[in-house]
């Protein structure tokens, strides 16, 4: 959405939040030129009256801004903008949310509704891509992208945490959101297997109870950290990985963290989701393997391999291609496209 302000005004419409007041209003607030609008609505509503608020909202947000795109990140957001008016309609289909522990019953129908409304379908990887391409006529693939800059290691380094300064060598690491898509027997084998090596967990714990995140002395969860935060971690860690358990919710997943480990040059290990076997494990960047056995012969394989100047350079190959720049490039394209389509078609 920032590369995306070099070419429109871009507003990003965040998840309500109770009104401290009750009166129904907007938190306004800028961050890399997008404007996140978070509506705040009445507490103690109906489903429908905060629908309701939140769509008249919208609308009084939007007005008089023409031509207009609407770019969908979920299905649901239909609820309260289904009469907007927009000149284009993107669908940016991340991943397949229906497939998500506690996911809305209505996501699939709204879903349907929306690929009839959208003018382009972008899947969050070519595995979802393959599950969803005869469902529209102009759907394309974006995989997973990085911002190299911002994950590359820097001359100096930069600190390391001090909640991860005590931490021994070699650290093994994962960054993301900590939910039912981790293999939480996988990661407390692995631990038990390798005690020499530290597992250093950063991120959130959602949608899961904490206690089931396994305690060893070599286990470490951090908690969440903000984007900004997240180099001076991966630049102090060995190796990076991802030990996803293999279900509905990882099915179609194209994890975004693959290219960031190796954008900081870390190596990096994790079981065969296929977004990451293809390309990554295919090209030889990435090791695979779905047992806790295989993880910890991978994980010796890319710590030696770690200083490896032929692997850095196919690295580097890789990531030039795979860069935030051009996925907004490759995007607005497709979307400059149907947006003079259907603007000719006005004034035809």
């Amino acid at each position: 959405m920032t590369r995306a302000t070099t070419d429109y005004e871009v507003i990003f419409v965040e998840e309500p939040m109770d009104a401290p007041d009750m009166t129904p209003g907007w938190s306004i607030a800028i961050s890399g030129g997008v404007t996140v609008a978070t509506p705040l609505l009445p507490a103690g509503g109906s489903h429908e009256q905060r629908v309701e608020t939140q769509a008249l909202l919208v609308d009084n947000l939007l007005m008089g801004r023409l031509p207009r795109v609407v770019w969908y990140y979920t299905p649901m957001a239909l609820e309260f903008s289904g009469s907007l008016g927009s000149t284009t309609t993107v669908y940016d289909n991340m991943d397949e949310l229906a497939l998500f522990h506690g996911a809305d019953s209505r996501i699939r129908q709204q879903e349907a509704l929306l690929m009839a409304r959208a003018d382009v379908v972008f899947t969050g990887g070519h595995s979802l891509y393959e599950a969803k391409r005869h469902l529209h006529p102009n759907i394309h693939p974006v995989p997973s992208s990085v911002d190299i800059a911002h994950f590359r290691r820097p001359e100096p380094m930069l600190a390391d945490p001090q909640d991860q300064a005590h931490i021994p060598h070699p650290r093994i690491g994962f960054f993301g959101v900590i939910d039912e898509r981790m293999d939480m027997a996988l990661v407390d084998e692995l631990a038990a297997r390798c005690p020499e090596m530290q597992f250093v967990m950063v991120g959130p714990i959602v949608k899961i109870d904490p206690a089931s995140c396994p305690e060893r002395p070599n286990l470490h969860w951090i908690g969440g950290r903000s984007y900004d935060q997240l180099p001076a971690y991966l630049h102090h860690w060995d190796c990076g990985f991802m030990p996803f358990a293999r279900n509905d919710a990882t099915r179609f997943i194209s994890p975004t963290k693959t290219p960031e480990f190796l954008a900081a040059g870390l190596p990096v290990v994790s079981t065969a989701i296929p977004d990451v076997q293809n390309p990554y494990g295919d090209l030889g960047l990435v090791g695979i393997a779905d047992d806790a056995e295989g993880l910890a012969a991978a994980i010796e394989v890319a710590l030696a391999s770690a200083g490896d100047p032929a692997w850095h350079s196919r690295v580097a190959e890789q990531l030039r291609s795979s860069s935030w720049d051009s996925t907004w490039a490759l995007m607005h394209r497709e979307i400059s496209t149907v947006t003079t389509q259907a603007l000719e078609s006005e004034h035809a």
